[in-house]
């Protein structure tokens, strides 16, 4: 494994591993993001992860002293521990003290500190260490074996891990479960390793808060704290796919940073809006203020897809979910994302699927049985 250890240069190729700074606190003079939906009651951010089923699981503190060490599988080799119901399973830490590495197969060793967020949202084996290289304290049978105890009931919120020698760190685990398939265009935007910086001076710091009534309902045991925890890990979650938006550099590409490009923006919250509708590029473009080619060009370019693939692509997702979740027929799911007839539907569906609409229905609800 390639290894960096030099703290100053955490920056590794885009396609593994992303460092987002704190979003400028306000009145520092910074140039304020693009707001979005400011006239229109879609959003699509919200739209997306309701519609991929974003669904929490374990959610954990942890109190580390050095050294300290624990070694994560693949999500697919304790997603049926966790979340047995769940196409696909994200991992993420919130560094509330102290600092450690994190290490990837084939990516180089990542420094972190108090105030990082780390997502890891491709289902990789990983390991947080205190020192680079080092053998973990917790391997991965070991860990296997602690959610099992976990899912068990029989741990406390809070586990203390490591030598008990000092400068350790303290962070907060949280896993999701939510589809991957046939369409996740946040899953699909996000690096293998995505490093968050926050910072609790902004005025507006939801996160910090959200982070506080969770440790504040880890110390007054109630009935329900389960439950509780769980949502605000997909709070927290969510907060953090934000803050992610609104600290990408300029030049980023991706789903959310056509989601903060003023017109790109535009035409996303139209075709979550407005799936249904027969839009043509004509149209879009309009909406969008921009010439066909230059819409098209733009478009493809910050979400990787053509606008009109986009939209058959999202389209599917939401049959998907309606197949999935409802009894609807399978001609009045296709009416409702905007096929005339069931048969234009499925073929559409199982060209981009890879199964009909009843085989899909048929998956997943022997899936969830």
């Amino acid at each position: 494994m390639a290894q960096t250890h030099d703290r100053k240069s955490l920056s590794l190729a885009g396609s593994s591993m992303m460092r987002l700074q704190p979003r400028p606190v306000a009145g520092q003079g910074m140039a304020a993001q693009p707001v979005l939906c400011q006239d229109s009651a879609t959003d699509p951010l919200s739209d997306v992860l309701r519609m991929v089923k974003l669904t929490g699981a374990v959610f954990h503190l942890v109190d580390a002293s050095f050294p300290w060490g624990v070694d994560i599988p693949r999500a697919r080799d304790y997603a049926s521990i966790i979340l047995p119901r769940a196409q696909h399973v994200i991992s993420y830490h919130i560094i509330l003290k102290g600092s450690g590495w994190v290490e990837i197969p084939d990516v180089a060793s990542t420094w972190f500190e108090a105030g990082d967020i780390l997502v890891l949202a491709h289902g990789d084996q990983y390991s947080l260490l205190s020192t680079p290289g080092q053998a973990p304290e917790y391997d991965r049978k070991a860990t296997i074996a602690f959610f099992r105890e976990w899912m068990a009931g029989k741990l406390p919120f809070v586990t203390r891990e490591g030598g008990g020698g000092g400068g350790g760190a303290e962070y907060m685990c949280g896993f999701l479960g939510c589809d991957m398939r046939p369409f996740n265009p946040v899953l699909s935007a996000l690096p293998r390793l995505l490093r968050v910086g926050w910072s609790r001076n902004d005025q507006q710091d939801l996160l910090g808060r959200l982070i506080d009534l969770t440790l504040t309902d880890a110390r007054l045991p109630r009935l329900g704290d389960e439950s509780i925890r769980l949502r605000l890990s997909e709070l927290i979650f969510v907060e953090v796919i934000r803050l992610c938006l609104e600290s990408l550099p300029v030049h980023e590409m991706g789903w959310l940073s056509g989601l903060r490009d003023p017109a790109i923006g535009r035409v996303l919250t139209i075709l979550h809006e407005s799936p249904a509708h027969p839009w043509t590029l004509n149209l879009l473009a309009e909406q969008a203020g921009m010439s066909r080619a230059a819409m098209t060009a733009r478009f493809t370019h910050l979400i990787g897809y053509p606008p009109m693939q986009y939209l058959a692509l999202w389209r599917m997702q939401i049959a998907a979910r309606l197949l999935a979740d409802s009894t609807m027929k399978v001609a009045a799911v296709g009416q409702e994302i905007g096929y005339r007839s069931e048969s234009a539907f499925s073929r559409a569906f199982k060209k981009i699927v890879g199964v009909s609409p009843a085989g899909w229905r048929s998956r997943t609800t022997d899936f969830s049985g």
